[in-house]
């Protein structure tokens, strides 16, 4: 079994596809059914955000596990297979983890080193589990993932190697409307990226922060920990907030148009002389395109916000680099331990097939000399135990070492030809060990899950 990546981002797609091939709701579990269902996968999980889809799978077969991947993203998206595949990227095995890895470093967002993803892929991690997609090879890379993820934000300050989409976004608007502090904003949202823009407009010394959200009391929350002047509206209300606000940042998960170019004309926006800036954060889109043709009006979407890209590269080059040493290194580490414990399962067996035959020995030794009395038989089993280990420990111990290189799983099929082991036996202990992992992982899964209740949900983390 290998793992295989397929999929989409800003970096390989047009926003236009992107929005049609992002997963959310009930869609995304019946997608991650549909995978983990298809010929020659095993194990899957899909990390959605507003910047990218990709399905991170276990396959028996390359080619096999990659057209089921790029035809179910296809009929999902409604996107002919024909046109999806220019935009799609695939990655395996070693590939495949590194570019897991660096998705969780920041390192392929389109703001370089922002930290929301890490949320994403948890969700991602956490939804395979809820939905019983995820096998041992998948819950083992996705949770190291988030370890390296954490290890490079610690380590590299890569954090600052960009800056947020929010700030990048919110950059654009003061070139619009020229200083943030004395703006009056509104907050269509109250996710992480909404929260996010909402405090940045705090620090920032906007005059006022409307929130709106379809859970009130959520946006509630979010207006009362701001530091200025600051109130939340039911989204009935969100005409009359458009028309008062300067400033307009969306981002929900709604499926359909939150802004239109026809509210906003309705509440004079356009024919009152004044400037106003929409930021759009959302995928699908929040805001309809056509707002910008209105007299006075800017509105920035995630296209526009690609151009600004090039002044974050240039900042923190050596964070960057630093946290793309942390991902090389990880990965070799995590490889070598995946090929070391591959091996195992046969070593077990190996020991085992040596312990069966000491026993049927010893056995046979008792029927000859009925007369020994149960201290030479201790005497003379301990004796032979010892031998046999001693004769075993070199080339386990070896063959683990030598299996955790590259191509290292041909020294278990080695030991199985040389000591003739019955196929089926490392098989058997390999499944027995994923049994008790998985009853493992599930209880850890159900401690950490039970240590986050106590900490308030966060909505569209990367958006």
């Amino acid at each position: 079994m290998s793992i295989l990546v397929v999929g989409l981002s800003h970096r390989s797609a047009p926003v236009a596809v992107l929005e049609r091939a992002a997963v959310a709701g009930d869609d995304l579990a019946k997608l991650l059914h549909a995978v983990h269902d298809a010929p020659n996968i095993a194990e899957s999980a899909i990390v959605s955000t507003c910047n990218r889809v990709e399905i991170y799978a276990v396959v028996d077969k390359f080619h096999g596990g990659v057209s089921a991947i790029s035809e179910l993203l296809a009929l999902h998206s409604g996107v002919p297979l024909d046109d999806l595949s220019r935009h799609l990227y695939v990655h395996y095995e070693e590939r495949a983890v590194q570019h897991v890895f660096a998705v969780a470093c920041g390192l392929e967002s389109m703001v370089v080193g922002e930290g929301q993803i890490l949320g994403q892929i948890r969700q991602a991690f956490k939804l395979a589990q809820d939905e019983g997609t995820l096998g041992r090879d998948l819950h083992d890379v996705l949770q190291q993932s988030l370890r390296v993820g954490k290890r490079a934000h610690h380590e590299t300050g890569i954090d600052k190697a960009g800056a947020s989409l929010v700030s990048v976004g919110l950059d654009v608007a003061v070139r619009h409307l020229g200083p943030l502090d004395g703006v009056r904003a509104l907050v269509v949202g109250a996710g992480s990226m909404s929260s996010l823009a909402a405090a940045t407009l705090s620090r920032a010394g906007a005059r006022e922060v409307v929130v709106a959200n379809r859970t009130h009391e959520r946006a509630v929350r979010l207006a009362e920990s701001l530091d200025v002047p600051s109130r939340a509206v039911e989204l009935s209300a969100l005409d009359t907030a458009m028309a008062d606000a300067d400033l307009v940042v969306s981002c929900t998960g709604a499926a359909g148009l939150v802004v239109t170019a026809g509210q906003l004309t309705a509440r004079g926006v356009g024919d009152d002389g004044r400037r106003r800036f929409f930021l759009d954060l959302a995928l699908p889109h929040d805001i309809e395109l056509t707002v910008r043709d209105l007299d006075g009006v800017e509105l920035a979407g995630l296209d526009d916000l690609r151009t600004e890209q090039e002044a974050a590269k240039a900042i923190g080059p050596a964070a960057v680099d630093a946290a793309r040493r942390i991902v090389c290194e990880e990965v070799e580490a995590f490889l070598s331990a995946a090929r070391a414990a591959a091996v195992a399962p046969t070593v077990v067996a190996l020991r085992s097939m040596a312990a069966e035959v000491v026993d049927a020995e010893l056995s046979r030794l008792t029927g000859r000399l009925p007369e020994m009395d149960d201290r030479d038989r201790r005497e003379i089993e301990q004796t032979v135990r010892r031998v046999v280990d001693k004769l075993l420990h070199a080339p386990t111990v070896r063959v683990k070492e030598l299996a955790s290189a590259p191509g290292g799983d041909s020294y278990a099929d080695a030991l199985r030809e040389l000591f003739d082991l019955d196929p089926k036996a490392p098989e058997a202990v390999a499944r027995a060990d994923v049994n008790v992992e998985t009853v493992n992982a599930r209880a850890a899964s159900a401690r950490a899950v039970s240590a986050r209740d106590a900490v308030p949900a966060r909505e569209g983390d990367e958006t």
